[in-house]
């Protein structure tokens, strides 16, 4: 049995990372979406992600309770380790990664693919408001790093403009990260 893939889903908060992975994995059965351990209460309508504390997340890391982790906007951000035995029994996994960590998933996951989404600031700003997670500071200060690079070196990437419907931007990335064989 093969490996199964890590297709890491990158972009600027609000591009739709979450709306994008669930109209994927809807479409493709087998694909399955890694649910990440936050600081950050839980959210009905985001990502479904295991919400814990400060502390919680401590001890998991300390304990190697996470194949990836990260900080950003000052929220903790973790993969949990079982990931690992779920690509060895060939499980292809989307997992909503932040760009930081990109190169570390690749030297440790193989085979890899990056789906890197993208939007213009109008949409992401409306975007994130809509979500009434975040003040007008904290919108503008993640709309300064919206447009950064991805790592050099990281790859294949599959670039997705998310101004479209999900079923739509789903059956893109589909195509792109299984194509037909002829």
């Amino acid at each position: 049995m093969s490996a199964g893939r890590f297709i890491a889903v990158v972009g600027p908060s609000g591009v739709g990372k979450d709306t994008l992975m669930r109209a994927m994995v809807a479409a493709r059965p087998g694909l399955r979406r890694v649910r990440r351990v936050i600081t950050r209460p839980a959210d009905v309508e985001g990502e479904g992600h295991e919400a814990v504390s400060e502390a919680e997340f401590e001890t998991r890391l300390k304990d190697g309770g996470f194949a990836l982790h990260w900080r950003a906007h000052g929220v903790r951000y973790g993969v949990p380790v079982g990931v690992a035995m779920d690509l060895a029994q060939g499980r292809d996994l989307l997992v909503n990664l932040s760009r930081g960590v990109l190169a570390e998933a690749q030297a440790r996951f193989r085979p890899f693919a990056v789906l890197h989404l993208v939007a213009v600031p109008e949409v992401l700003a409306a975007r994130l408001a809509a979500r009434g997670r975040e003040g007008a500071d904290d919108i503008a200060e993640r709309l300064e790093g919206a447009d950064a690079a991805l790592p050099e070196g990281v790859g294949p990437v599959v670039r997705i403009d998310t101004d479209a419907p999900p079923e739509k931007l789903a059956k893109a990335a589909l195509r792109a990260l299984y194509p037909v064989r002829a």
